[in-house]
Order: structure tokens, then C-alpha cells, then sequence
């Protein structure tokens, strides 16, 4: 029988304590979300009910309901997605796929670096100049979801770019010995098996936007609508607006409204993360690799 030696007694101690100071930082990192999602449970649980989540507001927005502003929520959350996801898939393709490394390329990448440090306030300025002025959109939900779109487009990209890189090299050249273009080895092998990390980007970019509120506030989002949207063309209320305001510009609000308006806001991330976690889950367990 073998008797371990000081030096492997010695790294199986080493060994002990960093995995317990790991565990201890996980842990760290998820006791705040714990204790936030634990307070806007309790303090918000009571004001959700089915007149809370379809009904409009009413009595200066100290009472009534939230149907409004998640059905806008909605709204700018898709037409977002509708605009920066096959931006952000094309712009990736051709940087991984196409593109060599020049000047030009690293100039891209330096201006998708910077977009990504852009504060949002500064997005909602030029989605102002940009879209509701110069393009003549007008305060709408086309302007704020063009926005938001562009303010998320690093996210894409970039996750994109690195689900393609993650590909094996070895599937396009066995596709391109069996003759097959570029564009079609891309649309038939390097794009299914990089759908997966598509939607990693597609998970951080629909947390980030439902919770915006500087973008869309001078873009699209109304103060109070009693109505719901039409078209894209259209003011709208959103949620992360109507938080802002039952907490703070509205007076004699009851105390569990802004709590609840912020649960289902919550709610709505974790649910639309869940329903893509879930596909990228499924077509990850399809990979033959």
C-alpha cells in the first residue's frame, strides 16, 4: 500500500482551500440576487393578481393594473430582437468567416469595444438625433426598439463571433473537399452547430433591454397611455418607465406597487431567459460533437 507523501498531503490541503474559497464566492455572488428576489417577493407577492397583470392603471396611476406597460415591454423587447439579432449575425459572419485581418477589421472590432462601454443615457441621445428626428419616426416604439437594438448589437456580435470560432476548422474543410462554397458550408454546418452560443448573446441582450428605461424614455416610451399600441409607429408604455415612475414621481402610491410592478418585470427576464436557455439546452444535446 502506497502512503502519500508531504508534497501530496500538502496539495490536497492547497486543493481543500481554494475549493472552498470558490464555493464561498459562488456563494457570494448568489446571495444578493437571493436576498433581492426574497424582498420583492414578499413586499410585492400581495399586489399581484389578474386585475395587477391585465388591467390598465386608473386613480393617477396609484391603483389599476400593468397591462399596458407589459404589453409594450413586449413590443420594444421584439422589434429589438427583430433588428440586432440578424444584424448581429450577419456582422459576425463576416468578421469570422470572411474578413481578414487588416486594418479595416480591427477598426471594427475596436468601434464594437467601444459601442459596448457606451452608457445608455448616450444611446438615448442619439437615438433621439437619429431616429426620432432625422429619420421622422417620432417618439415611437420603432425609434425606441432601433435603439435599444443598437445599444445591444456588441452583445450579439460578439457572442456570435465566438460560438462560430468555436466550430471545429476540420467541418469546413471537410466541406469544402466535398465542394460545397463558403456560404453554403456557413448556412448548413458552421451556423446549426453555433445556434447554441447565438442564443447566449440572445439571453444577455433580452435581460438587458427589458430592463432599460434611459433608451426608450425619450425614444418611444409614454408616461401613461390608456390604450394599447398598434404599430410600431405608436407610443407605448413600458415597464422598466412605469417603476421609475410609481416610485418616484408619483405620489401616495401604495407601498407593494412599485414591489410588484418590479416582481413581474423580474418574472418576464427570468421567463423569456428560461424559454431560451431551454432551446439552447435542446439543440446543444443535438450536437453530434
Amino acid at each position: 500500500m502506497f502512503e502519500a507523501s508531504e508534497l501530496n498531503l500538502r496539495n490536497k490541503r492547497t486543493e481543500s482551500l481554494y475549493r472552498t474559497l470558490f464555493l464561498v464566492m459562488t456563494l457570494l455572488l448568489i446571495l444578493p440576487v437571493l436576498l433581492i428576489l426574497g424582498t420583492l417577493i414578499v413586499k410585492g407577492a400581495s399586489a399581484i393578481s389578474w386585475e395587477f397583470l391585465f388591467g390598465y392603471p386608473k386613480d393617477g396611476m396609484t391603483a389599476g393594473g400593468i397591462f399596458p406597460a407589459l404589453v409594450g415591454t413586449i413590443w420594444l423587447v421584439s422589434v429589438a430582437l427583430l433588428v440586432s439579432v440578424p444584424l448581429g449575425v450577419a456582422a459576425a459572419i463576416y468578421l469570422n468567416e470572411y474578413a481578414g485581418e487588416n486594418w479595416f477589421t480591427r477598426i471594427i472590432n475596436l468601434a464594437i469595444i467601444n459601442l459596448a462601454g457606451v452608457p445608455s443615457i448616450v444611446h438615448a441621445l442619439f437615438g433621439v438625433g437619429a431616429f426620432v428626428i432625422f429619420f421622422g419616426f417620432g417618439t415611437s416604439i420603432l425609434a425606441a426598439s432601433l435603439t435599444l437594438a443598437i445599444m445591444t448589437l456588441p452583445v450579439v456580435i460578439v457572442s456570435t463571433r465566438e460560438s462560430l470560432r468555436a466550430v471545429p476548422m476540420a467541418f469546413r474543410e471537410a466541406c469544402w473537399n466535398m465542394g460545397a462554397t463558403r456560404w453554403q458550408t456557413i448556412r448548413r454546418v458552421v451556423l446549426p452547430n453555433a445556434v447554441p452560443g447565438i442564443l447566449t448573446g440572445v439571453i444577455l441582450e433580452v435581460s438587458r433591454t427589458t430592463g432599460e428605461t434611459a433608451p426608450i424614455m425619450f425614444t418611444g416610451a409614454a408616461f401613461f397611455l390608456p390604450f394599447l399600441p398598434e404599430s410600431v409607429f405608436d407610443q407605448t408604455m413600458a415597464l422598466s418607465l412605469h417603476l421609475f415612475v410609481v416610485s418616484t414621481q408619483v405620489p401616495n402610491v401604495p407601498e407593494n406597487l412599485p414591489y410588484g410592478v418590479a416582481l413581474v418585470l423580474i418574472g418576464m427576464v427570468l421567463l423569456m431567459n428560461s424559454l431560451s436557455i431551454a432551446l439552447r439546452m435542446y439543440l446543444r444535446g443535438k450536437k453530434k460533437w
